[in-house]
Protein backbone atom coordinates (compact mmCIF):
# COMPACT_ATOMS: atom_id res chain seq x y z
CA UNK A 1 0.00 0.00 0.00
CA UNK A 2 1.13 3.14 -0.62
CA UNK A 3 1.19 5.41 3.01
CA UNK A 4 2.75 8.54 0.90
CA UNK A 5 0.74 12.15 1.60
CA UNK A 6 2.07 15.61 0.95
CA UNK A 7 4.54 17.61 2.21
CA UNK A 8 6.62 14.97 3.15
CA UNK A 9 4.07 13.03 6.11
CA UNK A 10 3.36 9.18 5.47
CA UNK A 11 1.08 7.59 7.51
CA UNK A 12 3.10 4.80 8.94
CA UNK A 13 5.99 7.02 10.09
CA UNK A 14 7.77 6.41 13.39
CA UNK A 15 7.65 9.89 14.66
CA UNK A 16 5.28 12.76 13.83
CA UNK A 17 6.91 15.86 12.70
CA UNK A 18 6.83 18.45 15.65
CA UNK A 19 5.35 21.08 13.06
CA UNK A 20 2.29 18.96 12.57
CA UNK A 21 2.22 18.40 16.71
CA UNK A 22 2.26 21.78 16.90
CA UNK A 23 -0.36 22.97 14.24
CA UNK A 24 -2.95 20.22 14.88
CA UNK A 25 -5.08 21.31 17.13
CA UNK A 26 -5.02 25.24 15.72
CA UNK A 27 -5.37 23.57 11.89
CA UNK A 28 -8.58 24.21 10.13
CA UNK A 29 -9.37 27.43 11.68
CA UNK A 30 -10.16 25.40 15.25
CA UNK A 31 -11.52 28.16 17.49
CA UNK A 32 -9.60 27.16 21.03
CA UNK A 33 -5.99 26.98 21.68
CA UNK A 34 -6.84 24.15 24.06
CA UNK A 35 -8.56 20.81 24.53
CA UNK A 36 -11.66 20.89 27.08
CA UNK A 37 -10.80 19.40 30.90
CA UNK A 38 -11.04 16.29 31.48
CA UNK A 39 -13.02 16.73 34.69
CA UNK A 40 -14.94 18.92 33.08
CA UNK A 41 -15.67 16.59 29.85
CA UNK A 42 -16.24 13.33 32.40
CA UNK A 43 -19.18 15.73 34.29
CA UNK A 44 -20.74 17.17 31.17
CA UNK A 45 -20.85 14.03 29.63
CA UNK A 46 -22.29 12.08 32.60
CA UNK A 47 -25.18 14.52 32.63
CA UNK A 48 -25.73 14.50 28.84
CA UNK A 49 -25.79 10.68 29.01
CA UNK A 50 -28.50 10.41 31.88
CA UNK A 51 -30.22 12.84 29.59
CA UNK A 52 -29.47 10.38 26.04
CA UNK A 53 -31.91 7.53 28.57
CA UNK A 54 -34.50 10.00 29.06
CA UNK A 55 -34.61 10.54 25.48
CA UNK A 56 -34.52 6.73 24.15
CA UNK A 57 -37.39 6.37 26.72
CA UNK A 58 -39.48 8.47 25.57
CA UNK A 59 -38.94 7.30 22.14
CA UNK A 60 -40.12 4.02 22.97
CA UNK A 61 -43.22 5.29 25.17
CA UNK A 62 -44.20 7.40 22.23
CA UNK A 63 -43.70 5.11 19.43
CA UNK A 64 -41.06 7.65 18.02
CA UNK A 65 -38.88 6.84 15.08
CA UNK A 66 -34.80 8.92 15.23
CA UNK A 67 -32.56 8.38 12.66
CA UNK A 68 -29.01 10.34 13.19
CA UNK A 69 -26.30 10.37 10.30
CA UNK A 70 -22.88 11.22 10.89
CA UNK A 71 -20.41 11.97 8.21
CA UNK A 72 -17.43 13.78 8.04
CA UNK A 73 -13.48 13.69 7.07
CA UNK A 74 -11.69 10.60 8.14
CA UNK A 75 -10.50 10.20 11.57
CA UNK A 76 -12.68 13.01 12.76
CA UNK A 77 -13.98 11.27 15.47
CA UNK A 78 -17.40 9.82 14.11
CA UNK A 79 -16.97 6.45 16.14
CA UNK A 80 -16.02 7.67 19.36
CA UNK A 81 -18.74 10.12 19.35
CA UNK A 82 -20.96 7.50 18.66
CA UNK A 83 -19.72 5.30 21.22
CA UNK A 84 -20.21 8.07 23.88
CA UNK A 85 -23.90 8.71 22.36
CA UNK A 86 -24.86 5.00 22.75
CA UNK A 87 -23.01 4.02 25.55
CA UNK A 88 -25.58 3.50 28.19
CA UNK A 89 -28.64 3.15 25.37
CA UNK A 90 -30.19 -0.25 25.06
CA UNK A 91 -28.94 -1.52 22.12
CA UNK A 92 -32.14 -3.24 21.16
CA UNK A 93 -33.72 0.07 20.48
CA UNK A 94 -31.15 2.27 19.57
CA UNK A 95 -28.69 0.58 17.35
CA UNK A 96 -25.54 1.30 14.62
CA UNK A 97 -25.91 0.77 10.92
CA UNK A 98 -22.27 0.74 9.30
CA UNK A 99 -23.33 -0.59 6.08
CA UNK A 100 -20.03 -2.57 4.24
CA UNK A 101 -19.18 -2.21 0.15
CA UNK A 102 -22.80 -2.69 -1.38
CA UNK A 103 -23.17 -6.15 -3.09
CA UNK A 104 -23.40 -6.71 -6.87
CA UNK A 105 -26.74 -6.67 -6.52
CA UNK A 106 -27.15 -3.93 -4.17
CA UNK A 107 -24.94 -2.31 -6.68
CA UNK A 108 -28.26 -2.84 -9.28
CA UNK A 109 -30.67 -1.39 -7.22
CA UNK A 110 -32.50 2.13 -6.39
CA UNK A 111 -29.35 4.09 -4.71
CA UNK A 112 -31.34 4.70 -0.86
CA UNK A 113 -32.57 1.52 -1.36
CA UNK A 114 -30.33 -0.97 0.76
CA UNK A 115 -30.60 1.76 3.15
CA UNK A 116 -34.45 1.96 3.67
CA UNK A 117 -34.56 -1.89 5.56
CA UNK A 118 -32.22 0.04 8.45
CA UNK A 119 -34.09 2.83 9.18
CA UNK A 120 -35.77 2.85 12.84
CA UNK A 121 -39.43 1.42 13.52
CA UNK A 122 -41.73 2.90 15.91
CA UNK A 123 -40.02 3.25 19.45
CA UNK A 124 -36.50 3.47 17.67
CA UNK A 125 -33.33 5.46 17.19
CA UNK A 126 -30.98 4.07 13.91
CA UNK A 127 -27.36 5.83 14.11
CA UNK A 128 -25.85 5.35 10.79
CA UNK A 129 -21.94 5.33 10.67
CA UNK A 130 -21.51 6.98 7.27
CA UNK A 131 -24.36 6.72 5.30
CA UNK A 132 -25.90 7.59 1.44
CA UNK A 133 -24.37 10.58 1.18
CA UNK A 134 -21.34 8.07 0.77
CA UNK A 135 -22.56 8.71 -3.42
CA UNK A 136 -21.41 12.47 -1.84
CA UNK A 137 -17.96 11.83 -0.98
CA UNK A 138 -15.53 9.41 -1.26
CA UNK A 139 -17.28 8.06 -4.36
CA UNK A 140 -17.22 10.48 -6.89
CA UNK A 141 -13.56 11.84 -5.15
CA UNK A 142 -12.02 7.92 -5.58
CA UNK A 143 -14.25 8.02 -9.37
CA UNK A 144 -16.58 4.95 -7.25
CA UNK A 145 -19.49 6.52 -9.73
CA UNK A 146 -20.44 9.21 -12.45
CA UNK A 147 -20.48 12.88 -12.08
CA UNK A 148 -24.03 12.35 -13.43
CA UNK A 149 -24.67 9.72 -10.89
CA UNK A 150 -23.46 12.16 -7.70
CA UNK A 151 -25.36 14.88 -9.54
CA UNK A 152 -28.45 13.19 -9.52
CA UNK A 153 -27.82 11.93 -5.81
CA UNK A 154 -27.57 15.32 -5.17
CA UNK A 155 -30.61 16.20 -6.39
CA UNK A 156 -32.61 13.53 -5.08
CA UNK A 157 -31.18 13.28 -1.23
CA UNK A 158 -33.05 16.27 -0.05
CA UNK A 159 -36.53 14.62 -1.62
CA UNK A 160 -35.60 11.52 0.00
CA UNK A 161 -34.84 12.76 3.19
CA UNK A 162 -38.13 14.87 3.35
CA UNK A 163 -40.25 11.90 2.53
CA UNK A 164 -38.61 10.61 5.40
CA UNK A 165 -39.50 13.90 7.33
CA UNK A 166 -43.30 13.70 6.23
CA UNK A 167 -43.81 10.11 7.60
CA UNK A 168 -42.94 11.01 11.09
CA UNK A 169 -39.16 10.07 10.84
CA UNK A 170 -36.76 12.63 13.16
CA UNK A 171 -33.85 13.36 10.98
CA UNK A 172 -30.56 14.60 12.48
CA UNK A 173 -27.27 15.26 10.29
CA UNK A 174 -23.92 15.71 12.03
CA UNK A 175 -20.55 16.23 9.82
CA UNK A 176 -17.43 16.05 11.98
CA UNK A 177 -14.50 18.54 9.99
CA UNK A 178 -11.10 18.20 11.38
CA UNK A 179 -8.16 20.23 10.30
CA UNK A 180 -5.38 18.83 8.06
CA UNK A 181 -2.88 18.52 10.51
CA UNK A 182 -5.15 17.12 12.65
CA UNK A 183 -6.07 14.89 10.50
CA UNK A 184 -2.14 13.83 9.90
CA UNK A 185 -1.66 13.16 13.57
CA UNK A 186 -4.75 11.15 14.41
CA UNK A 187 -4.16 8.76 11.00
CA UNK A 188 -0.57 8.57 11.75
CA UNK A 189 -1.65 7.76 15.38
CA UNK A 190 -3.73 5.02 14.45
CA UNK A 191 -1.45 3.25 12.11
CA UNK A 192 1.20 2.94 14.85
CA UNK A 193 -1.57 1.24 17.25
CA UNK A 194 -1.90 -2.18 16.35
CA UNK A 195 -5.19 -1.96 18.36
CA UNK A 196 -6.68 0.80 15.71
CA UNK A 197 -4.46 -0.23 12.60
CA UNK A 198 -7.71 -2.13 11.52
CA UNK A 199 -9.28 1.61 11.31
CA UNK A 200 -7.61 2.72 8.27
CA UNK A 201 -8.45 1.21 5.39
CA UNK A 202 -6.40 1.90 2.00
CA UNK A 203 -8.96 4.89 1.26
CA UNK A 204 -8.05 6.21 4.74
CA UNK A 205 -4.16 6.36 3.22
CA UNK A 206 -5.19 8.64 0.47
CA UNK A 207 -7.17 11.12 2.74
CA UNK A 208 -4.13 13.88 2.84
CA UNK A 209 -3.43 12.83 -0.94
CA UNK A 210 -7.24 14.01 -1.59
CA UNK A 211 -7.51 16.86 0.92
CA UNK A 212 -8.88 19.26 -1.94
CA UNK A 213 -10.86 16.80 -3.72
CA UNK A 214 -12.60 15.87 -0.35
CA UNK A 215 -13.00 19.55 0.52
CA UNK A 216 -15.03 20.30 -2.80
CA UNK A 217 -17.36 17.20 -2.66
CA UNK A 218 -18.12 17.93 0.96
CA UNK A 219 -18.83 21.84 0.33
CA UNK A 220 -20.98 20.71 -2.89
CA UNK A 221 -22.59 18.15 -0.47
CA UNK A 222 -23.52 20.58 2.52
CA UNK A 223 -24.31 23.08 0.17
CA UNK A 224 -26.82 21.14 -2.15
CA UNK A 225 -28.76 18.85 1.09
CA UNK A 226 -28.99 21.03 3.47
CA UNK A 227 -32.70 21.71 3.64
CA UNK A 228 -35.61 22.82 6.18
CA UNK A 229 -36.61 19.23 6.62
CA UNK A 230 -33.20 17.54 7.22
CA UNK A 231 -30.17 20.00 7.60
CA UNK A 232 -26.28 19.74 8.52
CA UNK A 233 -24.73 20.28 11.55
CA UNK A 234 -21.25 20.79 11.15
CA UNK A 235 -19.30 19.63 14.27
CA UNK A 236 -15.79 21.00 14.55
CA UNK A 237 -13.85 18.29 15.76
CA UNK A 238 -10.32 18.85 16.60
CA UNK A 239 -11.07 18.33 20.06
CA UNK A 240 -12.60 15.23 20.76
CA UNK A 241 -13.70 15.95 23.95
CA UNK A 242 -16.02 19.28 22.83
CA UNK A 243 -16.89 17.57 19.88
CA UNK A 244 -18.62 14.55 21.68
CA UNK A 245 -19.87 16.84 23.91
CA UNK A 246 -21.56 19.41 21.29
CA UNK A 247 -23.14 16.41 19.11
CA UNK A 248 -24.99 15.07 22.14
CA UNK A 249 -25.99 18.47 23.38
CA UNK A 250 -27.34 19.35 19.63
CA UNK A 251 -29.25 15.87 19.59
CA UNK A 252 -31.01 16.44 23.09
CA UNK A 253 -31.60 20.05 22.13
CA UNK A 254 -33.48 19.18 18.73
CA UNK A 255 -35.60 16.71 19.82
CA UNK A 256 -38.42 17.71 22.53
CA UNK A 257 -38.72 14.71 24.71
CA UNK A 258 -40.28 14.94 27.77
CA UNK A 259 -38.55 15.82 31.20
CA UNK A 260 -35.61 17.44 29.37
CA UNK A 261 -33.18 19.12 31.89
CA UNK A 262 -32.57 22.30 30.25
CA UNK A 263 -29.45 23.08 32.98
CA UNK A 264 -28.07 19.71 32.26
CA UNK A 265 -28.51 19.87 28.39
CA UNK A 266 -26.75 23.34 28.76
CA UNK A 267 -26.39 26.12 26.03
CA UNK A 268 -24.54 24.51 22.79
CA UNK A 269 -20.84 26.06 21.70
CA UNK A 270 -21.64 28.18 18.32
CA UNK A 271 -17.51 27.80 18.20
CA UNK A 272 -17.93 23.96 17.64
CA UNK A 273 -21.58 23.54 16.55
CA UNK A 274 -22.43 25.63 13.60
CA UNK A 275 -25.26 25.01 10.59
CA UNK A 276 -24.06 24.06 7.11
CA UNK A 277 -25.37 27.61 5.97
CA UNK A 278 -23.08 29.75 8.38
CA UNK A 279 -20.14 27.00 7.85
CA UNK A 280 -20.58 28.05 4.15
CA UNK A 281 -20.45 31.57 4.39
CA UNK A 282 -17.35 31.21 6.65
CA UNK A 283 -15.29 29.36 3.76
CA UNK A 284 -16.47 25.72 4.28
CA UNK A 285 -14.01 22.99 4.09
CA UNK A 286 -10.67 24.58 3.43
CA UNK A 287 -9.23 23.45 0.00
Amino acid sequence: MDKHGEEGFHIGMAKLPEWINKAALDSGGYPYDHKLPVKQYNRELRDLQVELVKLLNWVKREGERVAIVFEGRDAAGKGGAIQRLTAHLNPRSARVVALPKATSIEAGQWYFQRYIEHLPGAGEIAIFDRSWYNRAGVEPVFGFCTKAQTQHFLREAPEFEAMLARDGIRLVKFFLTIGKEMQMKRLQKRWRDPLHRWKVSEIDEKAIEKWSDYSAAFNRSLRKTDSEAAPWTVIRANDKRRARLETIRHLLDAIPYKHKDASAVGAPDRKIAISAAKFIEAGGEEA
